[in-house]
């Protein structure tokens, strides 16, 4: 590491209104630890232009939280389990998209229809993957977006993974924000709902999320990756029997692979 003067943390927009220095430079330090393999308390002090006091305290509070640990031969610090954690966490992430892709590709194709992948956050269901159909008439992907839970197919197949009381915490609330007049409403619904997903091992979605539009989905299984669905959908148009089962057998038998390929 040049020693000459301290480096410069990568900042991304505007700085906050309120900043606290010492988050920013537990964050610093976080940053540096993915450049550098091992860590001496000078390099840290120097890094950020502090005290080798106040860069003590820092990595000792770090290490408390177990993103660093020490190496008792050298004295250096290294990146700590919780680290460790976060990043094969990301990665699992990653992981689940990249092997999920061809399967929604030969899903997309087979049912020229719009597909998703899906990881439940919270209370959101946050779209990880998409590719739209190639029909004239079609539903826009929403990769990159985020949507309540409870309004979606996708978002309704992963939380009918959970326990009502796991539910419960999620939705604290009797009254559900809605998106269309078909959404669900109230938690007394929801609670319902996820019971028949429970039961029937999928979800749909009639106009729930946006007028027009019908989706279904189902969960994956796999234990190394929690949280995720893949839905198919279309235009309400064209979704009658016998299409709307041919779509279920299809994102079953699609979830079934990617589940396979995630063991």
């Amino acid at each position: 590491m040049d020693r000459a003067s301290p480096a410069t943390a990568p900042e991304f927009g505007s700085p906050p209104q309120y900043p606290i220095d010492s988050v920013d430079n537990a964050l610093k330090v976080l940053l540096l630890m993915g450049d550098q393999p091992r860590l001496r308390l000078t390099d840290v002090s120097h890094y950020l232009g502090v005290a080798s006091s106040t860069a003590h305290r820092l990595l000792a509070m770090l290490q408390y939280r177990g993103f660093v640990r020490q190496d008792t031969a050298t004295r250096s610090y290294v990146p700590g389990p919780s680290l460790d954690g976060v990043a094969m966490g990301i990665l699992r992430r990653l992981d689940v998209r990249t092997r999920a892709h061809p399967v929604l590709e030969k899903l997309n194709a087979d049912l020229e229809e719009t597909v998703h992948l899906g990881r439940l956050e919270g209370d959101q269901v946050h779209f990880i993957d998409s590719l739209e159909s190639s029909r004239a008439l079609r539903v826009g992907g929403r990769l990159g977006r985020s949507v309540p839970a409870h309004c979606t197919s996708n978002g309704k197949a992963m939380l009918a993974t959970l326990t009502d009381d796991e539910v419960a915490l999620l939705y604290p609330h009797e009254q559900l924000a809605r998106m269309t007049d078909h959404s669900i409403g109230t938690r007394t619904e929801l609670f319902a709902a996820l019971a028949a997903i429970r039961r029937d091992g999928y979800a749909t979605s009639h106009e729930e999320s946006e007028e027009g539009v019908g989706s279904i989905a189902v969960a994956l299984t796999a234990a190394r990756t929690p949280h995720h669905a893949i839905n198919a959908s279309g235009p309400v148009s064209r979704l009658g029997e016998p299409r709307w089962s041919a779509m279920l057998v299809a994102v079953r038998e699609a979830a079934r692979e990617i589940d396979a390929l995630l063991l």
